[in-house]
C-alpha cells in the first residue's frame, strides 16, 4: 500500500514512516499542506496521514482542497484537539476516520488497514494495463481476453507491477514487498520471474497477432532501478489493415471481426 504521511512534527513523521514502512507498505512524507496536496495530487496514494495543524495549509485546508477529487485516496486524520465539532468538520470534508493524539501505533496501523479493506470492498478488483487484466477476487490474469496461467509468486509480481503503474519499481522494493527479503540481498530472483512474465505475457500476444507489432514492451527495464509495466503505445493502422486495437477486438469477438468474417 502507498502511504503518504503529511506531519509537521519531525520525530513523529520519521517513527510513522519507520514504522509503516516495517509493516510492509511504500510511504513517503511530507512537512507541510501545500507540499501534501501536490505529492498526493502527483502520486495518488492509496492512504493519507494526515495532521491538522501543518504549516502552509493546515489539514482542513487540505481536506477542502481534496473534497471529491481524491476519491481513490482514504484519509486518517491525527489531531490533538479534543473538540467534537473539528472531527466532525473532518468527516464532512472527507476524511475517513479521526485519530486523537498521543495514541498507539498498533491503534494507528490497525485504524489504516481497516481503512483499506473499507476502500477495497468497494473499488474495481480488476487492474488493467493495456491488454493486461489482472482480477484480484478470483486470481484470474488474461490478456486481450486469452487467459494465462501463472504461479502464485508470478500473480503477486505482476500485481504489485500493475499498481505502479507508470512508476520505477526499485528491486530492492520487489525484494522487501513480494519476497519478503532483505532489499540487500545478493539474488536475481527478481530478474529471473520477471523473465518469466514476459514470456507468458508475449507469448499469449504473439498467439494472438504473430509477430506483427514487433518486440513486446509491457514490462520495461529501468536501467540500474528496476522495472516499469507500461502499456505499448499502438501503430496507427494502415489504410485498409487493422491496426492493433482492431485486431485486439477481432481477437474478442468483437464487431470489425465480425464485420470482416462476414464480408470475407
Amino acid at each position: 500500500m502507498r502511504v503518504l504521511i503529511v506531519e509537521d512534527d519531525a520525530a513523529l513523521g520519521l517513527f510513522l514512516t519507520k514504522g509503516l514502512k516495517l509493516d510492509g507498505h511504500e510511504v513517503d512524507l511530507v512537512g507541510d499542506g501545500q507540499t501534501g496536496l501536490k505529492h498526493a495530487l502527483e502520486n495518488r496514494p492509496d492512504l493519507m496521514v494526515l495532521d491538522l495543524s501543518l504549516p502552509e495549509k493546515d489539514g482542513l485546508q487540505v481536506l477542502e482542497e481534496m473534497h471529491g477529487r481524491f476519491a481513490g485516496t482514504s484519509v486518517l486524520v491525527l489531531t490533538g484537539r479534543n473538540g467534537v465539532e473539528d472531527r466532525v468538520k473532518c468527516l464532512n470534508l472527507g476524511a475517513d476516520d479521526c485519530l486523537l493524539k498521543p495514541f498507539s501505533f498498533s491503534e494507528l496501523t490497525a485504524r489504516c488497514r481497516a481503512l483499506v479493506r473499507r476502500r477495497e470492498q468497494y473499488a474495481d478488483p480488476t487492474l488493467r494495463v493495456g491488454g493486461v487484466e489482472l482480477n484480484r477476487m478470483d486470481r484470474r490474469v488474461t490478456r486481450d481476453g486469452k487467459a494465462i496461467e501463472l504461479t502464485a509468486k508470478e500473480f503477486a509480481l505482476l500485481e504489485y507491477l500493475m499498481q505502479a503503474r507508470g512508476r520505477v519499481c526499485l528491486r530492492s522494493d520487489l525484494l522487501r514487498d513480494v519476497w519478503q527479503a532483505a532489499p540487500a540481498a545478493g539474488t536475481n530472483v527478481v530478474d529471473v520471474y520477471v523473465n518469466y512474465l514476459r514470456k507468458k505475457l508475449g507469448a499469449a500476444r504473439s498467439e494472438l497477432y504473430g509477430d506483427m507489432f514487433g518486440p513486446d514492451r509491457v514490462i520495461e527495464t529501468v536501467r540500474g532501478e528496476g522495472y516499469m509495466m507500461a502499456a505499448p503505445a499502438e501503430k496507427l493502422p494502415v489504410a485498409g489493415v487493422p491496426g492493433e486495437a482492431e485486431l485486439r477486438e477481432a481477437a474478442t469477438g468483437g464487431s470489425w471481426g465480425t464485420v470482416n468474417r462476414a464480408s470475407a
